[in-house]
């Protein structure tokens, strides 16, 4: 599983970057590679905001429909258009052009608190 040392992950698979103060938010290699074909995404309305760990997006898959939750409390600025369109960029670039949503922190000790790639790998492991 690739997992980027530049990410901090949530339990619940989705990793975040954040770049002044604003967060671009995924699903991992492992999430995408559990989900399989990926046919279908509703991101979050941007202008909404949400706490930390709520559901604020679906992705469907051939196999399952799951929700996505943001790893850190704010407000959603900007949504991945693309991805809409084309779906499949969750199965094959997660870490790139398979971004879901940005997200403007409200709290930046959230993000600190995620996990760190050592310790989403031992999840993985577990």
């Amino acid at each position: 599983m690739n997992v980027p040392d530049d990410l901090k992950y949530a339990e619940t698979h989705e990793w975040i970057r954040v770049a002044d103060g604003i967060g671009t938010v995924g699903i991992t290699d492992h999430a995408q590679a559990e989900l399989t074909d990926i046919v279908f995404v509703e991101p979050p309305k941007p202008g909404v905001v949400f706490a930390a760990h709520n559901a604020v997006a679906v992705v469907e898959s051939v196999k399952a429909a799951s929700d996505i939750y943001t790893p850190v409390s704010g407000e959603v600025v900007a949504i991945n258009e693309e991805l809409v369109a084309n779906p499949a960029l969750l199965n094959t670039d997660p870490f790139g052009a398979g971004w879901i949503f940005q997200i403007k922190l409200s709290d930046a000790a959230e993000f600190d608190a995620l996990k760190s790639p050592e310790a989403y790998r031992a999840q993985l492991s577990e």
